[in-house]
C-alpha cells in the first residue's frame, strides 16, 4: 500500500509563485505512487485545521509547499508526534530548509528528496514550545524567535498595503530606525538574569533568519540548545553600525553583542529601562506580546531528509 501523504500549499509563497508550485508538487508526489491527500485551505487556519483533522485520521507524512510560515504551520501540526514533515521549500526566505540542507526553490529536488526519505527513518530536530506564562496555551516554531528591532519591522511592513514585497520591509525599517528607542528586556534563563535597554534579543534554534541573515551562526538544530542574541544597550548610531554587521554575520564581533546558550527561558519587556518591545516574530510569524516562556523539545519534530 502506497504511503498517505498531506499536503498543504501556500499560495502566497514565493511572491506568487506557490500555487502552481503546489501543482507541481502534488503531480510529482502522485508520480511517485503516493496517494496525496490535498489540505489546503483558502486561509492558512483554515488548512491548519484540515491538517491536524487528517494527522488525527491517520498520515504517513505531511507535506508543506512554501517558506518558513508553512513550516510553522507543519511543526505545529505534527511536533510532538510521529508523523514527520516534508518541506517543498518555495518561499522568499526559506531559513529552516537552509538549515536542515535541503533543496530551496526547486520542486523537483525537493520531491525527489522526499520520497526517498520516505523509505528510512525521519530526521529528529530540535522544536521549540512557546507561550504565555501561567497560561496553558503554547505554539512550537523551528527557526528563529525575535521580539526586538527587526520584530517592530515585521510588524509594521504587515500593517502596509503598499509598496508591494520586500520594499515594505526597506519602508518599515526606515521608520522603526527614525523613531528607534532601546527596548526594556529581562531576561530570565538557569537561575541567571540579563537586564538591559537594548534593541534586540533572539531565540535561535536556527542559524538564519530573514532570508539569510546569519543572526546566530553557532545554532544548531538537534544539539537540545537555544542561543540567545542580545546586545548591551545601544544607541540610534550604535544601531546603524550594528544593522549591516547582522546582515554579514560579523556583528557578534562588537563586544556590546553576546550569546549564551539555554534550554529554557522567561522573556519579559522590562518598560523601566526602555521602551516597550514590539510582539515577539518566530519563524516569521507573529506569536504575541511580551512575556513569553520558551522551552525547547530535543527531537519532537521528525522530518523527511
Amino acid at each position: 500500500m502506497s504511503a498517505r501523504v498531506g499536503l498543504v500549499v501556500n499560495p502566497t509563497a514565493g511572491k506568487g509563485r506557490g500555487t502552481p508550485a503546489g501543482r507541481d508538487a502534488h503531480e510529482r508526489l502522485v508520480a511517485l505512487g503516493l496517494d496525496v491527500v490535498d489540505l489546503s485551505g483558502p486561509t492558512l487556519a483554515q488548512a491548519s485545521d484540515r491538517a491536524r483533522a487528517a494527522a488525527v485520521a491517520g498520515l504517513d507524512a505531511l507535506v508543506v509547499v512554501g517558506g518558513d510560515g508553512m513550516v510553522h504551520l507543519g511543526a505545529n501540526v505534527v511536533a510532538g508526534t510521529d508523523v514527520p514533515l516534508g518541506i517543498v521549500a518555495a518561499g522568499t526566505g526559506n531559513d529552516v530548509a537552509r538549515s536542515l540542507g535541503l533543496p530551496r526553490g526547486d520542486v523537483a529536488a525537493s520531491v525527489a528528496a522526499i520520497g526517498a526519505a520516505l523509505d528510512r527513518a525521519p530526521r529528529a530536530v530540535d522544536a521549540v514550545r512557546v507561550g504565555t506564562p501561567g497560561t496553558s496555551a503554547r505554539e512550537w516554531f523551528v527557526g528563529v524567535l525575535s521580539c526586538g528591532l527587526d520584530a517592530a519591522v515585521n510588524a509594521r511592513a504587515n500593517g502596509y498595503s503598499w509598496p508591494r514585497g520586500e520594499l515594505r520591509y526597506v519602508r518599515a525599517l526606515v521608520a522603526e530606525v527614525g523613531r528607534y528607542r532601546p527596548f526594556g528586556y529581562r531576561v530570565t534563563h538557569d537561575g541567571t538574569v540579563w537586564e538591559a535597554a537594548s534593541p534586540i534579543v533572539a531565540v535561535a534554534n536556527c542559524p538564519w533568519f530573514g532570508g539569510g541573515v546569519p543572526i546566530a551562526p553557532d545554532a544548531r538544530v538537534d544539539d537540545g540548545l537555544l542561543d540567545v542574541v542580545v546586545a548591551d544597550p545601544l544607541d540610534r548610531p550604535g544601531v546603524m553600525r550594528v544593522l549591516p554587521a547582522v546582515y554579514r554575520g560579523r556583528h557578534l564581533e562588537n563586544p556590546r553583542v553576546r550569546v549564551f546558550q539555554a534550554r529554557s527561558l522567561l522573556v519579559e519587556p522590562l518598560t523601566d529601562l526602555g521602551a516597550t518591545p514590539p510582539p515577539a516574530f518566530a519563524d516569521g510569524e507573529r506569536v504575541g506580546p511580551l512575556p513569553v516562556r520558551l522551552d525547547v523539545v530535543p527531537g519532537a519534530l521528525k522530518v523527511l531528509t
